[in-house]
């Protein structure tokens, strides 16, 4: 998951492969509440995990559920409808989860205890009153604690036969359907006898109902529905564990890749974009985006738990849509809509103002940046489509919304060519933490950024380097580790630097397994960072560097390195040998006094006895060999910066670097 504070997308070409979904994140926490509230043990596969997930779990454990994970299953054992008794006030945060927030409040009032429920401050202005006002016709006890119809709430324990059940409760529809979800996860608590829910106004969103009454068929309430007014939850009702459940991939984090192959899969014909873990038989409403992809012109077939969709017309076929049977997929045609033949509409979306963050303003005010026409209203967008001149490198804000963060990614694709910078992209570990490494999987680049870093021995251009493709989101690349990883293998192997073992060894180093991350060097997931660093690992390097085939074999390695959204290389012939089309740059120095400063520090602190002054002069020599080598000398690109570090913290030269990334970026503000 990108933890940067900013992703850099570059112009994107085309996309093909096989991607596999997380799970849904609307069966994820409906299912872990089932199961909690459930008697005996419930075993869930393919659970997402994702924040809300995480917080849902947080607020199970603490009311005392039994929770084991093991592998990619978790086993949870039920409270039986009953919690015990007599525990203190219990504080619950819910974070940003709708999906928790709701169906817990209605729980909650009627678990029996006392419980203060509160979120992130865009929780607190997510509107709860319709829900509250259901419950307290109930006779539940809920207070608001800050704005009166929005979290924080103070819940209080209830006699369950005080409760009003004779009369219909009833809720408002046309809000939020997480309402009346949260009624029909929680009321067979209280069903000593017949109860009744009638919802006031349209039902928006009435797939996710079906997912609801889905699941709770899966754990035993069977619920009576007259059309979409009026739900019966019959007397005695009881939940009980289905033992095992499965999760379905999220529909909602399919539609981008729906999309993708839509837009990016170039020729009529390729085979596309394949997606994994949900089929069009799918219980989730938003699996019905489907439908409206085909309308705009892609090609999509599907089978038991799997889609393949390829680009049928270009550009797309312009729409007018009533989306509200999927709000959140929805929003994905709203950047599909850039790629049309005409402007597109999206109607009845009055709930997006109510979710993470008000939608319709969020998705016209970045559409607008990137060059587009957007008209909008309390329940409706329309979108003009963009010409290939008038697409604009743009800033996302995302407003801490994951789907703003997805949709987005998608303008990349754009025809002029132009990047996306996607501001706070950890925003998607909502419901899908690892959307952008998957969407690289399959995509391809015009051209994909690299930084390139290089200068003398003991300058710090590793660490800089490191620093700076973290702070990035980028690749690492430290080629000077490379050629003696090629030793280590080569003697792992029971190989030596002689002729004839030669085309061994260059097959060995053409497929190293490396990775580079937190200053540790990994080879097939091992730390070898030590293991290279002895005297005998430096002779090692030094034969195998004579090798001709090595040398192409580890050229052509380095090159791979350079892979979505960009790539950081520390070393030597960097700028100048292995890409020297980069992007920037930069010639890392400091005088030979303040490097061997900088040695004796780090060589004391791991106990290694030595002097400034012999440290100096072998710096100074070193620089006057590798200067004047006959292949490869030491010498900065003819392009490259000049940054002299030696009075500068690694602090103050990470934002020298970075500050000349932005100025060759086209982005005003990061």
């Amino acid at each position: 998951m990108f933890s940067t504070a900013f992703l850099d997308i570059p112009p994107l070409a085309s996309a093909s492969g096989t991607v596999r979904l997380p799970g849904s994140k609307s069966i994820s926490n409906r299912v872990l509440l089932l199961a909690a509230l459930a008697s005996g043990t419930t075993t869930i596969h393919d659970l997402l995990d994702s924040d809300d997930t995480r917080v849902m779990l947080d607020a199970l454990r603490a009311l005392g559920c039994g929770i084991d994970a093991a592998g990619s299953t978790l086993r949870i054992t039920g409270m039986g409808g009953q919690l015990k008794p007599g525990g203190p006030l219990l504080p619950l945060f819910l974070g940003n989860a709708g999906t928790a927030m709701r169906p817990l409040t209605a729980a909650l009032s009627l678990l029996g205890g006392e419980f203060e429920l509160s979120g992130v401050p865009r929780m607190h202005e997510r509107p709860i009153g319709d829900l509250v006002d259901a419950l307290t016709q109930l006779g539940c006890q809920i207070d608001y604690l800050g704005n009166p119809g929005y979290p924080p709430l103070r819940i209080r324990p209830v006699d369950h036969g005080a409760l009003a059940l004779d009369a219909p409760i009833r809720v408002r529809g046309d809000v939020s359907s997480q309402f009346l979800t949260a009624l029909l996860l929680a009321l067979p608590l209280a069903a000593r006898k017949d109860i009744v829910i009638e919802v006031v106004g349209e039902l928006i969103s009435k797939p996710y109902i079906e997912i609801t009454l889905n699941l709770l068929a899966r754990f035993g309430i069977s619920v009576r529905r007259d059309g979409w007014e009026r739900f019966t939850i019959p007397a005695g009702s009881s939940y009980s564990s289905p033992g095992d459940i499965h999760v379905e991939a999220d529909a909602s984090s399919a539609s981008y890749f729906i999309a993708l192959g839509a837009i990016a899969t170039g020729a009529r014909g390729q085979k596309g974009i394949r997606i994994e873990g949900v089929g069009a038989d799918s219980i989730q409403g938003d699996i019905r985006f489907i439908d409206a992809a085909r309308q705009m012109g892609a090609e999509v077939d599907s089978g038991p738990n799997w889609l393949q969709v390829r680009l049928g017309v270009w550009p797309l076929k312009a729409i007018d849509l009533d989306a509200n049977h999927i709000p959140d997929a929805a929003m994905t045609l709203a950047v599909m809509a850039l790629y049309a033949d005409g402007p597109s509409t999206l109607r009845n979306i009055a709930s997006w103002r109510v979710k993470e963050t008000d939608r319709i303003d969020a998705m016209a005010n970045e559409l607008r940046k990137l060059g587009a026409t957007v008209e909008s209203g309390p329940d409706f967008i329309r979108v003009h489509p963009l010409a290939q001149a008038d697409w604009r490198p743009a800033t996302i804000r995302t407003y801490d919304d994951h789907r703003v963060a997805m949709c987005f990614s998608l303008a990349a694709f754009n025809p002029a060519q132009v990047p996306v910078r996607i501001l706070e992209p950890h925003c998607v570990a909502k419901t899908f933490p690892d959307y952008f490494e998957t969407l690289f999987s399959v995509a391809e680049a015009h051209e994909i950024p690299v930084i390139c870093i290089d200068g003398p021995t003991a300058s710090g251009k590793g660490t800089l380097a490191a620093e700076v493709a973290r702070l990035l989101g980028y690749h690492y690349l430290d080629s000077g580790s490379l050629y003696r990883v090629t030793g280590l293998a080569m003697r792992r192997a029971g190989l030596s630097a002689d002729p004839q073992h030669e085309a061994q060894i260059a097959a060995l180093a053409s497929a190293l397994p490396l990775h580079f991350t937190e200053g540790k060097v990994l080879l097939a997931g091992e730390d070898v960072s030590d293991d290279i660093r002895t005297e005998a690992a430096g002779m090692d390097a030094s034969r195998v560097s004579t090798l001709p085939a090595v040398r192409a074999a580890l050229l052509a390695l380095q090159q791979r390195f350079r892979q979505l959204p960009g790539l950081v290389a520390d070393g030597r012939d960097m700028g100048t040998v292995i890409f020297p089309d980069a992007a920037l740059k930069v010639f890392l120095t400091a005088s030979a006094a303040q490097r061997a400063e900088r040695r004796h520090k780090q060589l004391i602190s791991k106990g290694i006895s030595t002097t400034l002054d012999s440290l100096r002069s072998d710096l100074e020599a070193r620089d006057a060999r590798d200067s004047s080598r006959s292949v490869a000398p030491l010498k900065p690109a003819q392009d490259a910066r000049h940054l002299d570090n030696s009075q500068l913290s690694i602090e103050q030269s990470i934002d020298q670097v970075l500050n000349w990334w932005q100025e060759v970026q086209p982005f005003k503000h990061a």
